[in-house]
């Protein structure tokens, strides 16, 4: 698809941005994983966008853009849309700069995304349940109150900020051959993908949506996936991508993957793990598609953007231990027994043999189809391995305990 040259940056904007905002934004870490090398068997880089100082990379494309405001634009004021990211990028780069902002977010929003923005001093209202119904709102504002909308993606400015990611990656690895890019609106990619190319025209860049957001792929690839649900990448969750950003896609990205929510579990799971960082669903969506489907990247030398940390602190705490539960440390167990003295000390005994420490217990004697004499135990455990919970249960099963283990949908 040809797209005209006003309605995407280029390699010559994307280093203008790069000279505009030094020193303002962090040079964030490039570093190859050699664990994740080992477990893909393939060269696997990060670029830690997630240590920005708003945590994630949209401070490079609201940096771009509020800079090349006038003085009449910067005393209006401005407003955006945003899920949370974009919004702390321009409420934070607003106040350095002493220009007002005003953010539009959706009601789903994580709280710390939105206690994080106003603690940045913007004003921020909560409008609708998705990205699309808060950036109607923001579209309003502007034309009520003369505000200047800076878009979270389809702006050349805002991609152009967003491609100097790619200036750097391919500084730090120039033999990079593959480039794995979080797709929502599509402005990172956008950006990345003119660098990359411009810069290293054989690379391959690979988008990647959540299954829930297919949005990018419907449009670029004609799909017709069913878009809409919970996803723990809400910071991508966008029913409408852009305009100038899907024709850039289009002609650009070679390829559209989306990951599942259980992918995008493991992979936040894993960075924590492994990289000891924290970053949020939508940062981890490019990690999650190379380790869904490692023999597409085996061999290869290729980069992830971990573009966003700003994961609300019970959430990583369910999404850690739904991990343990998946590679099989903790366990929930129901025993059925007998409702006698001893029994439940014959049950602990076994647990105490196998080293697996008991986390909670739960006698269940009412709510069983078990006969009135006999009760159902449930047991969360937790151990050093799955291999001790498999001999724990295989233990009690020989002592005469049917047990039944209950397991993530």
């Amino acid at each position: 698809m040809d797209v005209p040259t006003k309605s995407r940056p280029t390699l010559d904007d994307i280093r203008s941005a790069a000279e505009r905002i030094s020193g303002s934004v962090i040079r964030t870490p490039m570093m190859k994983s050699e664990t994740l090398s080992e477990i893909v068997d393939a060269e696997v880089w990060l670029k830690f966008e997630n240590l920005q100082f708003t945590a994630a990379y949209k401070e490079r494309g609201a940096l771009n853009k509020l800079l090349q405001l006038s003085d009449d634009e910067r005393a209006r004021g401005v407003v955006a849309a945003s899920a949370g990211n974009h919004a702390q990028a321009v409420a934070y780069h607003g106040r350095r700069l002493g220009i007002p902002v005003t953010i539009v977010m959706p009601l789903s929003t994580p709280i710390i995304k939105v206690t994080q923005t106003e603690g940045h001093g913007a004003n921020v209202v909560l409008r609708g349940e998705r990205f699309d119904d808060a950036y109607a709102h923001a579209r309003e504002l502007e034309a009520r109150e003369g505000f200047v909308f800076v878009h979270p993606f389809d702006d050349v400015t805002i991609m152009a900020g967003a491609g100097t990611v790619a200036l750097e990656m391919l500084e730090d690895a120039p033999d990079l051959d593959t480039l794995v890019i979080p797709i929502g609106g599509g402005g990172l990619i956008s950006g990345v993908s003119i660098a990359a190319k411009a810069l290293k025209p054989g690379i391959k860049v690979i988008g990647v949506e959540a299954e829930l957001y297919p949005s990018m792929k419907n449009v670029v690839e004609g799909g017709n996936g069913e878009i809409g649900g919970d996803t723990l990448a809400e910071g991508i969750a966008v029913k409408e991508p852009g305009q100038l950003t899907r024709a850039i896609i289009s002609d650009m990205v070679d390829r559209i993957d989306l990951v599942a929510e259980n992918d995008l579990e493991h992979a936040v799971s894993m960075l924590v793990n492994i990289e000891k960082t924290v970053v949020e669903g939508a940062g981890a969506a490019g990690l999650a598609a190379i380790l869904a489907q490692p023999e597409r990247f085996r061999g290869r030398k290729v980069a992830t953007t971990l573009c966003g940390g700003n994961i609300d602190t019970h959430l990583l705490a369910n999404v850690l231990v739904r991990e343990l539960v998946r590679c099989g440390r903790i366990a929930r167990l129901k025993i059925e027994a007998q409702d006698r003295p001893g029994a439940l000390a014959a049950i602990t005994a076994i647990f105490f043999e196998c080293q697996v420490n008991i986390i909670e217990t739960n006698h269940q004697r009412v709510f069983s189809r078990r006969p009135a004499k006999d009760t159902l135990i449930e047991v969360e455990c937790e151990a050093r391995d799955a291999q001790a919970i498999d001999r724990l249960i295989k233990r009690l099963e020989n002592a005469g305990f049917h047990v039944e283990r209950a397991e993530l949908d």
